[in-house]
């Protein structure tokens, strides 16, 4: 039995790494997580919450590369990342009472427009752009709202943000992004206080693979900055249509679209 304990950590240690890689620069890192960790016999409840630790650990790694290198000031962005704390801490209170089919049936969607966004806008580069509202309106509005969804729901979080700056904020792609992971580390720690109250969390488990996300967001975080939106911008778009395609299939789409395509070919 510890040989097979040592096995699961092992496994779930290497694929946090990846995860902490992908989501550190495109996002999507919990559908690479979570299923892991369901497949390998992690309970649902337990690997939500175990989710919720370790994802945290990518985010701050991610956050903290990018500071060093000038890419996010922590000190002027903190009020944004706080509004993005309460808006984790709001939308996982409201989880229980929101139905997830709901949102499980639009989001791959709102996904697919994104990726088509971000794959077809043309001069979309590391160099900022117009901006359509203030910093403070930013903060005040879209900030808690995508925080919101994330202590919801979560898948996409980061994509949303990524839009927000890219076509509000008039962010370049590489300084999106590093705004995008304080961001998303505001609204996890915010969820996940809520989380430990109400929730089970593995602890062991979510800090081995929290390390693993450290060390797997460190990689992809200087991979972006040394590559700006050429990786950028290609990842996005295929974390996207992957987390579009993850979410339909978990909610029976594809069979049912294939159900009635048969049911129209036999006539």
């Amino acid at each position: 039995m510890q040989d097979v304990a040592l096995q699961l950590f092992l496994i779930l240690f290497l694929v946090a790494v990846f995860a902490g890689f992908v989501d550190s620069i495109a996002g999507g890192g919990g559908l690479i997580v979570i299923p892991a960790m369901l497949i390998l016999g992690v309970s649902p409840l337990e690997a939500l919450g175990t989710n919720k630790l370790q994802a945290q650990f990518g985010s701050a790694s991610a956050t903290i590369a990018y500071a060093r290198r000038g890419h996010v000031d922590l000190k002027k962005q903190f009020p944004m990342a706080f509004m993005a704390f309460v808006g984790g801490i709001l939308g996982a209170i409201i989880a229980a009472y929101v139905p997830p089919d709901i949102l499980r049936a639009i989001m791959p969607f709102l996904l697919i427009a994104i990726a088509l966004y971000f794959a077809f806008k043309p001069n979309l580069s590391d160099i900022d752009s117009h901006q359509r509202i203030t910093p403070f309106v930013f903060g005040l509005t879209v900030v808690p709202l995508v925080g919101f969804y994330d202590g919801i729901f979560g898948p996409g979080a980061g994509s949303f943000y990524m839009l927000a700056f890219v076509g509000l904020a008039g962010f370049g792609m590489l300084k999106a992004t590093a705004h995008t992971k304080l961001l998303n580390f505001g609204s996890n720690f915010g969820s996940f206080l809520v989380f430990t109250l109400n929730g089970a969390i593995l602890w062991k488990l979510g800090l081995v693979m929290g390390l693993g996300q450290f060390l797997g967001a460190q990689i992809g975080s200087r991979l972006a900055m040394s590559n700006g939106a050429k990786i950028i911008r290609p990842l996005l778009v295929i974390s996207c249509i992957a987390m579009a395609t993850k979410l339909l299939m978990d909610s029976g789409a594809f069979s049912s679209f294939g159900a009635f395509i048969s049911r129209l070919i036999g006539g």
